[in-house]
């Protein structure tokens, strides 16, 4: 089984389930939705609304396959550019922080830890930004089950506290809960320095020169250089 994350880009955003292509649950203030719905141009609204963010702020979504198979994804913004965040009793999000408003996995690829692999792909992306948390509303009284069945555009509390975030603003329904980055990539961190340590005890001994022969003509040769990730 192959799995792929991908940026979300304008291409991509058919890949998201029907429901979730057409909804701006997150991206429009409550009366400008409702306008939106009466006229039934929430998709257009969405395409706008995504490439807004895209040309202002940078990425805002990854989305995730399985074998060449739309599976899940996640989408993320600044505060600032989401409309619905104020609406919250538990707002507003920290100055510091990204919110993660949306993740979803479709059904047939649950409980495969798909949802797991996005957050983590979007908290390696945002930690090169120089981000230093996500924070998310969470829905209390969602299942915890990241799969079609959920019809709440809010993320399930229980699956976000799964993964590592923590209550940052308690409520019974709609807690806010913060993803610390620093704390997300320290498995990173320690694997990086249990390499380095490794490498520094390797002693590297000093090898003999063969001699050199006088009708040899010396060569020199250049290293290249590769950088991995």
């Amino acid at each position: 089984m192959s799995r792929r994350v991908a940026s979300l880009t304008l291409d991509s955003l058919d890949h998201l389930p029907s429901d979730c292509r057409h909804c701006v649950f997150w991206e429009l203030a409550p009366h400008v939705l409702a306008e939106a719905e009466k006229y039934g141009q929430t998709d257009i609204e969405k395409e706008a609304w995504v490439s807004g963010v895209l040309l202002e702020w940078g990425s805002c979504g990854k989305t995730i396959s399985v074998d060449g198979v739309p599976a899940g994804y996640a989408m993320y913004a600044p505060p600032s550019a989401v409309p619905r965040a104020v609406a919250f009793p538990t707002s507003p999000v920290s100055p510091d922080a990204v919110l993660l408003t949306a993740l979803r996995v479709v059904e047939g690829f649950e409980h495969g830890g798909l949802g797991r692999v996005l957050v983590q792909s979007v908290a390696k992306e945002l930690t090169k930004r120089g981000v230093r948390a996500i924070e998310a509303f969470g829905d209390a009284g969602a299942p915890e089950s990241m799969d079609a069945g959920r019809r709440s555009c809010v993320i399930p509390a229980d699956f976000l506290l799964s993964v590592g975030f923590k209550t940052v603003r308690p409520h019974e329904r709609w807690p806010r809960l913060r993803l610390e980055l620093r704390s997300a990539i320290s498995w990173k961190e320690d694997v990086e320095a249990a390499l380095d340590r490794l490498l520094g005890s390797v002693t590297i001994g000093s090898v003999p020169s063969a001699p050199v022969h006088a009708t040899t003509t010396q060569t020199s040769v250049s290293a290249a250089h590769f950088v991995g990730e």
